[in-house]
C-alpha cells in the first residue's frame, strides 16, 4: 500500500499547512488522513515520490521490560536529525492532554532517552532501530522524563486511521474513581491497601447498577488493578468496546466488606472534543 507517516495528534492539532520534509532536507506537502486525540497520533498523506520513503519496521510493544534499551530520534528545539538514547522507564503510565476532554491517553511507555519539545511524533526504536512508539508529550521543564505511545497502539489504529480517518475502538466504564492507598483503607475498614476507588458511576453508563461508590476494583480478568495506571493500560491494551470482562471489586454489603465478581460489557468511550 502507500506509504503513510505516523505522528502525534498534537503536532496538527490546530495546524493550518502540514508538510513533510525528509531526511535530505526535500520537503513536500502533506495532508492529515486520520486522527486520534485519544492515543495522540496522526497518519500523514504524503505527496511525495516513493523513492524518498524509507519505511522503518513496527514491531509489537509487548515484549517490552523496563531497563531495555531505547533510541529516540527526532529535531529537538529544531535541532534535526537528533538522537539520544536511554532506557524504559515504566510501562502502562497514562497521561492526560487538554485535547482529550479529561479521558487518559492509556498504556504510555516512560523513557529515560531525553526528549524535548521537538521530538514528538519521532519514532523511539530499539537497538535493532525497530518501532517500538512514537514519542509524545513531555512534562514542561522536566528531567529525564519522556513518554511515547506503545507500538502496539499504532499497530491496532493504523488500518482504521488510514480507512476511516479516525479510530473509535476505546473501551470505556463510565466510572470515576481514585487510587487506592493505605490511608483511605484504614479510614474505611477495607482490608485491601491497592486497586482503583470508584467514586462517581456514569448514569446510563456501561457500570450503571453494576459498580457503586465506594467500591474497590482490585483485578480485571484475573489481572491485579493497582491503580488507575493500570486499570487504562488494561482497557488499552486487552479490550475492545463490547467485550464482557470480569472485575474482581472490594464492596461494602451490610456494612460487611466483600470481596465479590462483576461482570460489565464494555461501553465506547464518547468522541473527543473537537
Amino acid at each position: 500500500g502507500a506509504n503513510v507517516v505516523i505522528t502525534n495528534y498534537h503536532v496538527v492539532h490546530q495546524a493550518i499547512n502540514v508538510s513533510v520534509t525528509f531526511s535530505n532536507g526535500t520537503g513536500y506537502a502533506a495532508r492529515v488522513n486520520g486522527t486520534d486525540p485519544y492515543a495522540d497520533l496522526a497518519v500523514l498523506l504524503v505527496s511525495a515520490p516513493e523513492h524518498e520513503f524509507k519505511p522503518l519496521e513496527i514491531v509489537s510493544s509487548s515484549t517490552l521490560r523496563v531497563g531495555d534499551p531505547v533510541i529516540a530520534i527526532g529535531n529537538p528545539y529544531g535541532l534535526v536529525g537528533s538522537m539520544t538514547t536511554g532506557v524504559i522507564s515504566a510501562l502502562g503510565r497514562t497521561i492526560t492532554e487538554e485535547y482529550t476532554g479529561g479521558f487518559a491517553i492509556a498504556n504510555i511507555i516512560q523513557t529515560s532517552a531525553p526528549i524535548n519539545p521537538g521530538n514528538s511524533g519521532g519514532p523511539l526504536l530499539n537497538y535493532l532501530g525497530k518501532v517500538i512508539g512514537v514519542t509524545t508529550a513531555i512534562v514542561a521543564d522536566s528531567q529525564g522524563l519522556g513518554f511515547a505511545i506503545p507500538s502496539n497502539t499504532i499497530l491496532r489504529e493504523i488500518p482504521s486511521l488510514i480507512t476511516w480517518g479516525t479510530y473509535d475502538g476505546h473501551s470505556y466504564l463510565g466510572v470515576k474513581g481514585t487510587d487506592m492507598d493505605y490511608e483511605t483503607a484504614q479510614q474505611t475498614g477495607v482490608n485491601v491497601t491497592y486497586g482503583w476507588r470508584i467514586v462517581e458511576v456514569l448514569q446510563g453508563g456501561p457500570s450503571d447498577r453494576k459498580l457503586a461508590p465506594e467500591d474497590v476494583i482490585v483485578a480485571m480478568n484475573g489481572t491485579t488493578i493497582k491503580n488507575g495506571d493500570d486499570l487504562a493500560s488494561y482497557l488499552e491494551e486487552n479490550t475492545l468496546p463490547e467485550y464482557v470482562v470480569t472485575l474482581t471489586v472490594w464492596r461494602r454489603i451490610n456494612g460487611v466488606w466483600t470481596e465479590t465478581q462483576v461482570s460489565i460489557s464494555l461501553g465506547k468511550r464518547p468522541p473527543p472534543p473537537v
